[in-house]
């Protein structure tokens, strides 16, 4: 059997594909229909790229490559995420800038990238770190300020002393740094924000039209968390102060035995004279704030708090008083920072009133355990008993003075980042005029090169005067610039925009590049992005729509996450476990080609599996046999029936693959390319027209074989100019398939018939085999149950 040189091939095609450019799409008007296909782009992380990172990127190059022979315009681009904690952590640690260290890592991953052969638009290579693109998100946070999506203002925030940074809620991961694993704290500081919960609304009602796997939206809902209930205020005893709480369940506000402030609330201080025990309230303050807010709200961890000793709050309802605690699992963030405590209904009620002592009153009668959510009839809830929950909420609510509300858990986007690798913030301080938006003909606000960058709470631009130091664009005096960067989600928020129309200098993408390419059609990359990245880019576009930036809200219309490629021994690649490997190598020893098909091999793109070499060998094995069958290709087959059978083969494999790469399901595809090569190879013989039509199939996946074996052929254009081969329906049609044939639902027998046989062809069919003969004998046949294509049950008279 031949084998192929792979190394002098791969290198061949594609230096082929760069030189002719075959990928670039340009931004004029095409009659061609648009398609674009994305990946998410990666951090240019210095360890370079392992074998699970080009899975993704494999899935969306056959796609891209299925869909240009199909005759869509293809954008397919590729860029880099290039600012952020992951980049300047790697500068740290190996003492080296930031600028020159992602620059090499960019090299790195470029590289490896090229090595297997995807189709990438290479001229619209972005990097986020350039001075070319942060320009622009430069440009795009001044609109998100002048139109009050964009300011500042001091609040508690997540704390990574290790890091030296704050973080917002999503990279804080069960009280932890994402990045690092240090405990996060809590700190009051001023930060800048971006007021995302402006549209806590439509980003969670445009979540049922996206075509997104359901895993993820649902994260994202419950990121979002509409509640639905109402405002109500309790009275302090012998105080005109009031504690307001939201509550999703005011039917249960008899069963309210205590009240909860979160430590943080004003009112705790303007209680401070009356609550007689204050030092340990005080304390008690002090150790809540050195907790973050996902910490303190885990369902999992005990409930803890002290008593406001003195200070009672009056039930609207029924008039009883009831205590005042603090405890940190009520936020002051969340809602009002306030709530009526019922623990016989909410189980962290429960589990606080059980561990301190307080009563527990039951006001649901068909809820049989404790706590108990459901709703039911109510009792001890004086003339309201009796009555259905949801019939007493409105009467509830009235009664108690409140108001129905909606209620969200989203929190604004915290962007500001105490570190130095980022884009700047571009607001320049003035003691006499405030804040003042750097001009848009100034930017951009250059990131300098000449800083120590080694964090110490502080951003390293604080310390580089001729950066800090400016004079006010009003007044001309003396003033600052804002010295904190932006995260690194920012940049990637809007990227795919710029994709569009990257060497623009003038807009960050023409309106009518954008009305040409957006939205992206197919959206590829890790799960662990549903909520920080997706969501963000989703509020930007929403944002950008409301500015009359953009005519459009969504950017995602279709969204696939591929799963983990895991090491050998099953666990996740890391270099400490050892059990990385190394995609050169593989590249190097196997083919890009090989390595491509394993990857899609392996089991369904959005599953988790391990690397096996043995199932690598045995793909290059069939890649080997691929080359072969290029041995047996006639210019006519030695008999018609040869002919007809491989006929009918090529076309079930142009139907499966064309369907499976619609669905993604690219493992299937494998399979179909192994069993029609083991058919050819069993035949001994195909025609030069058959073997060329099978090469097309199979060139999204192996596209530098395929083009070795066409260029043999005596074709001297690329493959990738061919049209996808059109499938034979009435072929298809005409193929046979086997019927199940059963007497009283137990199955007889089989036949193998045409698809497209009539119901009464299959009867009669079935009906001539002996063995159906002999239990059906000289009974009548009362029904006959037929599923085309499957079974046929004659159902006899009893």
């Amino acid at each position: 059997m031949s084998i192929y040189n792979h190394k002098e091939i791969d290198k061949k095609w594609q230096k082929r594909w760069s030189e002719e450019g075959i990928f670039s799409v340009s931004n004029k008007k095409s009659e061609k229909q648009k398609k674009y296909v994305l990946d998410m782009f990666p951090y240019p992380s210095g360890a370079g790229l392992h074998v699970g990172h080009p899975e993704g990127y494999t899935a969306t190059d056959i796609y891209s490559r299925y869909l240009r022979m199909k005759g869509y315009d293809v954008l397919h681009p590729m860029g880099w995420d290039a600012f952020g904690l992951p980049a300047e952590n790697y500068a740290i640690k190996n003492g080296i800038n930031p600028n020159d260290s992602t620059q090499k890592n960019i090299s790195t991953f470029r590289r490896q990238i090229q090595s297997l052969g995807f189709s990438y638009d290479w001229s619209r290579e972005i990097n986020t770190s350039s001075k070319d693109y942060y320009k622009w998100t430069q440009w795009l946070f001044l609109k998100f300020y002048r139109a009050g999506l964009a300011y500042k203002a001091k609040a508690p925030v997540n704390w990574c002393e290790s890091c030296r940074t704050v973080l917002a809620n999503e990279q804080v991961v069960s009280g932890k740094c994402e990045r690092c694993s240090s405990l996060v704290v809590q700190k009051d500081l001023e930060q800048w924000f971006f007021k995302i919960t402006k549209y806590a609304e439509p980003l969670l009602a445009h979540l049922e039209d996206l075509d997104w796997p359901e895993p993820i939206k649902t994260m994202q809902r419950n990121w979002i968390g509409k509640s639905s209930g109402a405002r109500i205020d309790f009275e302090i005893l012998n105080s005109e102060l009031k504690i307001e709480i939201f509550t999703t369940r005011p039917d249960t506000i008899f069963g309210a035995t205590y009240m909860v402030l979160s430590p943080e609330h004003e009112l705790v201080l303007e209680l401070k004279d009356r609550i007689k025990n204050w030092e340990e309230v005080s304390r008690y303050m002090e150790y809540s704030a050195s907790k973050s807010a996902l910490e303190r709200t885990d369902l999992n961890k005990d409930k803890t708090g002290v008593v406001l000793d003195g200070v009672f709050a009056i039930n609207p309802l029924n008039k009883k008083q009831v205590q005042v605690w603090i405890a940190d699992y009520v936020l002051a963030s969340y809602g009002t920072g306030a709530i009526m405590a019922v623990p016989a209904h909410d189980e962290r009620d429960f589990e606080f009133a059980t561990k301190y002592g307080i009563e527990i009153v039951r006001v649901i009668e068909n809820s049989e355990e404790t706590p108990s959510k459901s709703p039911g009839n109510l009792i001890n809830s004086s003339e309201f008993d009796g009555m259905s929950s949801e019939d007493a909420k409105n009467k509830i609510i009235e009664k108690a003075g409140g108001s129905e509300a909606v209620q969200y858990k989203l929190r604004d986007w915290l962007i500001s980042r105490q570190r130095y690798w980022g884009a700047p913030i571009p607001i320049i301080y003035c003691e006499d005029c405030g804040e003042i938006p750097v001009a848009e003909d100034c930017l951009p606000v250059e990131l300098p090169s000449d800083v120590d960058f080694l964090p110490n709470g502080a951003s390293p631009l604080a310390n580089h005067s001729s950066f800090k130091n400016v004079f006010c664009p009003k007044c001309g005096k003396s003033a600052r610039r804002e010295y904190d960067t932006m995260d690194t989600f920012v940049d990637s928020s809007w990227y795919f925009l710029r994709f569009c129309d990257p060497l623009n200098e003038k807009e960050f993408a023409s309106s009518d590049s954008l009305k040409k390419w957006m939205k992206v059609d197919m959206y590829v990359g890790g799960a662990e992005h549903a909520v920080l990245h997706l969501l963000y880019a989703r509020f930007f576009c929403m944002a950008l729509c409301d500015l009359g930036l953009l005519d459009f809200e969504e950017p995602f219309l279709r969204l696939k996450n591929q799963g983990l490629i895991l090491g050998p021994d099953g666990q996740k690649m890391s270099k400490s476990k050892g059990n990385v490997i190394n995609p050169d190598e593989v590249v190097e020893n196997l083919g890009a080609d090989t390595v491509r098909m394993y990857e899609m091999f392996m089991g369904p793109l959005e599953d988790s599996k391990p690397w096996d070499t043995s199932g690598i060998i045995g793909v290059r094995r069939f890649l080997e046999r691929a080359h072969f069958v290029r041995e047996i290709v006639l210019e006519k087959y030695s008999s018609k029936d040869s002919e007809n059978k491989m006929r009918k083969e090529l076309n079930k494999l142009v139907d499966k693959i064309g369907k499976d790469i619609e669905s993604f399901s690219f493992n299937t595809c494998v399979s179909q390319f192994m069993i029609f090569v083991n058919f050819a190879i069993s035949i001994g013989e195909i025609s030069k027209d058959h073997f060329e039509t099978f090469l097309k199939v199979l060139n999204p996946f192996a596209p530098h074989l395929t083009n070795e074996i066409w260029e043999s052929l005596g074709n001297k254009d690329l493959i990738e100019k061919e049209n996808w081969p059109e499938t034979d329906v009435l072929m298809l049609l005409e193929e046979d398939c086997v019927y199940s044939v059963s007497v009283n639902g137990k199955r007889r027998a089989e036949i193998k018939i045409s698809k497209s046989a009539p119901q009464k062809e299959v009867e009669k069919e079935a009906l001539s085999i002996p063995l159906v003969q002999k239990y059906i004998s000289d009974k009548k046949i009362s029904k006959v149950i037929f599923v085309s294509g499957k079974l046929i049950n004659f159902v006899l008279e009893k």
